[in-house]
């Protein structure tokens, strides 16, 4: 067995339900894109994500000497969301363990795997924590394309997924990128998303994203906006949701990503009760816990009704 093929069962090995790997080169024609959408202020207040522009698209700036990109993709896909209706809803990759930590330490066992068998090997690993392209490099690596939506989806698995990068300066063999789509004439996506936050170019805006309104955000959203959250508190899962390409969606089994049973069952007078200790227990380890609970008790004030105002 060569050493490619051992890379893709040890990530299999790990939970990953999907790895890919790409020859590194540099990306042009998405940093192409991703600049005209920095230059047209899509970003809105996440100023950090228009820094560093080309290392998100060259990868030997991050890793000198780099000749691969391995790509992984996990599953968080679940139908065991919270139970009660009309209460403040919380995203499904927010429902369990906050996926940075656990999906990294899966990414160093892997590379730690890989210099075992190539000592002369030198590599970093990313889990949405760095300027890296992870989507981007997730469709060079053939693991499906980006929707409508700017969502990757792969064609089995759907879009439901973490993605993980791994840069090493180990040859592999390479997958060819992924350059058909199959989207198709659809539109359900753009037209289901309730704030417009879809562009037809298959990217965001995200002043208008529920998920960047209700998680990154620090300024009053505008009433307009504000009314069309509803129950979202913290991020958003509509237009995957609708995506037909999830109805087949199974479910992950991953331990890490169930859900707290107290979320589960929390009903609307526990979550207006809700005390910074009630904050701390439910979600201290889900990535729900790095919006703080002032910010957090706001906004279950504005979405349950016991005040007035903008999130």
């Amino acid at each position: 067995m060569n050493l490619t093929s051992e890379i893709r069962l040890k990530a299999v090995s790990l939970g990953f339900d999907l790895c890919g790997i790409a020859r590194a080169r540099h990306l042009s024609e998405y940093e192409e894109v991703f600049r005209k959408w920095c230059g047209e202020g899509m970003n809105s207040n996440m100023k950090w994500l228009c820094r560093d522009i080309p290392k998100r698209f060259n990868p030997s700036l991050l890793l000198p000497g780099v000749k691969s990109v391995i790509v992984t993709g996990l599953n968080y896909f679940t139908d065991e969301i919270q139970s009660e209706r009309n209460v403040p809803v919380v995203a499904r990759y927010a429902l369990g363990t906050d996926y940075h930590d656990f999906i990294t330490d899966r990414l160093k066992i892997l590379l730690g795997f890989i210099k075992d068998l190539d000592p002369s090997a030198e590599g970093s690993v990313f889990c949405d924590s760095s300027c890296i392209a992870e989507k981007a490099w997730a469709v060079e690596a053939g693991l499906g394309w980006q929707g409508k939506n700017s969502v990757l989806i792969n064609e089995k698995t759907g879009s439901f997924l973490f993605l993980g990068i791994i840069l090493v300066t180990t040859e592999l063999e390479y997958d060819l990128p992924y350059t058909e789509g199959k989207c198709g004439e659809c539109r359900i996506c753009i037209e289901r998303c309730p704030t417009g936050a879809i562009n037809e170019n298959r990217t965001i805006d995200t002043s208008k994203c529920i998920s960047n309104l209700t998680i990154e955000n620090r300024e009053p959203i505008d009433k307009a906006l504000c009314e069309k959250i509803d129950n979202r508190i913290f991020g958003c899962d509509i237009c995957q949701e609708v995506c037909p390409l999830n109805k087949k969606a199974k479910t992950h089994n991953h331990p890490e990503l169930k859900i707290n049973d107290e979320l589960r069952s929390l009903n609307l007078a526990g979550w207006q009760a809700m005390t910074e200790d009630d904050f701390r227990r439910i979600f201290k380890n889900s990535p729900v816990y790095r919006k703080g609970f002032e910010r957090f008790r706001k906004n279950i004030d504005v979405l349950t009704g016991k005040e007035s105002g903008l999130l």
